[in-house]
């Protein structure tokens, strides 16, 4: 039996690994971790991590981190002006991220879910390992998003926990975001219950709705155009 501990945001690329991981990689029990670090996204977030893991049978648990939204100045986190990302910012690999870096995501989101999954290993005696969704975004890739990033965080997981086994791994890292969603394609991926907007808009019309300006709006629209798969997502510009 194999069991893992998905790093869950609701995006596209978590959703797609989650899909991957139970039908493909006959992974038979799924847990789903959202963080709540004060993301302006959370309610949409929160609403397609819970009906997929509805959809795979997955245990949902949202975790609170809400001192790193405080420190944050991301606007991820801050509801402020920002520069509308273009085509071309996509093909800028000098672009400015700031904007859109929470210190540390990833690190610490992988580090609360390595010790939740060793409190899991002492209670029951079973492993899981982690799961985090990360690709190859090309240019505007962050440095916490890299094959090397994972290898670092499995280094730091031999070394950080008492009892169990426990592997990180990212099983799109090499693929972009236009063969992500081929392959959510293939696997029935619900796209429409996916959400990859750092803005957030709630919800019109009862369908959630994506500002369509940031970047990860504009990597979203990108990819499923690469793709020449029809994108469901409602954009608000």
């Amino acid at each position: 039996m194999k069991n893992a501990i998905v790093i869950m945001s609701g995006g596209i690329d978590s959703t797609v690994a989650s899909y991957y991981l139970k039908n493909n990689l006959e992974y038979d029990n799924l847990k789903f971790l959202l963080f709540d670090y004060g993301q302006r996204s959370l309610r949409e977030e929160e609403f397609c991590c819970k009906e997929n893991a509805r959809k795979l049978k997955a245990e949902f648990k949202k975790i609170e981190l809400n001192w790193l939204g405080d420190i944050s100045a991301s606007v991820i986190n801050n509801e402020r002006n920002f520069q509308e990302t273009t085509e071309k910012d996509l093909e800028d690999d000098k672009k400015d991220i700031s904007p859109w870096w929470v210190p540390c995501r990833n690190a610490v989101f992988l580090i609360n879910a390595l010790a939740y999954a060793e409190s899991e290993f002492i209670k029951t005696k079973e492993n899981h390992d982690l799961v985090i969704g990360l690709i190859n975004e090309g240019l505007v890739n962050m440095k916490d998003t890299t094959e090397k990033f994972v290898k670092k965080v499995n280094s730091l997981a031999k070394e950080s926990t008492n009892e169990g086994t426990f592997n990180i791994i990212a099983p799109l890292i090499k693929m972009d975001k236009t063969e992500v969603i081929k392959l959510g394609q293939e696997l029935n991926v619900p796209f429409g219950l996916t959400y990859s907007c750092y803005i957030g808009n709630r919800f019109q019309n009862n369908s959630l709705m994506h500002c369509g300006k940031c970047l990860s709006c504009m990597l979203r629209k990108k990819g499923f155009y690469w793709a020449g798969i029809e994108d469901p997502t409602f954009y608000k510009q």
